[in-house]
């Protein structure tokens, strides 16, 4: 962990959201005149798209039949991990980009589902950001969450999860509605063994759980709606929280427990501002010298 050069990392599985509250920390970043170094979690995946399909062919044919994105051996986990602990020290380390789609690979003259080279962090960043599968990992020898200064896990509860990532690889991937349950059944060991843990490790969780029927998944044909969900968030030290200021805040929210406020779905955006803003600013104040 770090006082001058600060880590903020959002953890959670392919559909869980974490695009969406990406959105939000970048407002708080705009509205506060933080300098963020922004870096995707895809970008620390060890094969591209062509050779990912290779490593799954060979993984099949060696009877390993839950090799998956989530998992250590298809990720540099090593590398994230000297990321965290170099940009913490000197506020800069190694990053490169995953290049999604057309749009993205376009300017850099390459073909979609490839990385571009890895490069230094342009130096003067106030913070590094990340958003990923692994922020929070910890494995026999990698220990990424502890050169985090926050981290962050956005966890809808499991019908949910899949719901969205059902819906969102038929719609805009093309993929058949067995093609998304055979992912989903390959990555479950790796999602059990390395994603759920992280959530343990975490300072603040937001699990949004819908108030709609998602007891079958996979024949869903709309993702519930915010307005149809409310947001657990657990948040591991509670005694630094302010509830009544936030209950007061965020109209029709209760608490569940000691260290657990339950907010309309509505309100997930603003909940994560009221709550991320002093930590964010918080963390600068630590910060040695003056801010900008």
């Amino acid at each position: 962990m770090s006082r001058k050069h600060p880590v903020v990392a959002i953890t959670g599985s392919s559909g869980a959201g974490t695009t969406s509250v990406t959105r939000t920390f970048q407002e708080i970043f705009r509205r506060e005149g933080i300098n963020a170094a922004i870096v995707e979690g895809d970008s620390f995946h060890r094969y591209d798209r062509g050779q990912m399909q290779e490593a799954m062919a060979a993984a099949e044919a060696d009877r390993n039949l839950h090799f998956s994105h989530f998992g250590p051996e298809a990720n540099l986990l090593a590398e994230l991990e000297s990321l965290f602990r170099d940009y913490g020290q000197s506020g800069v380390g190694l990053v490169r980009r995953y290049l999604h789609d057309e749009a993205e690979a376009k300017p850099y003259g390459q073909p979609p589902g490839t990385f571009t080279p890895w490069e230094e962090l342009a130096p003067g960043s106030d913070l590094l950001f990340y958003e990923g599968l692994h922020g929070a990992a910890v494995t026999d020898t990698v220990d990424v969450a502890r050169y985090a200064d926050l981290l962050v896990g956005v966890v809808p509860i499991v019908n949910l999860e899949w719901i969205q990532k059902v819906i969102r690889d038929k719609t805009e991937r093309g993929y058949s509605s067995e093609a998304v349950i055979d992912t989903i059944l390959r990555r479950m060991p790796d999602y059990v063994k390395y994603i759920c843990p992280q959530f343990s490790r975490t300072y603040v969780n937001f699990q949004r759980v819908p108030t709609v029927d998602t007891s079958n998944p996979f024949t869903a044909r709309s993702i519930p709606t915010a307005d149809e969900s409310f947001v657990v968030i657990r948040f591991a030290d509670p005694k630094v929280i302010d509830f009544p200021y936030l209950l007061s805040m965020l109209h029709d929210s209760f608490m569940s427990r000691p260290n657990c406020i339950v907010v309309p779905g509505g309100k997930m955006d603003l909940a994560m501002q009221l709550i991320f803003t002093p930590l964010i600013l918080r963390l600068m104040d630590k910060r040695p010298g003056p801010r900008g």
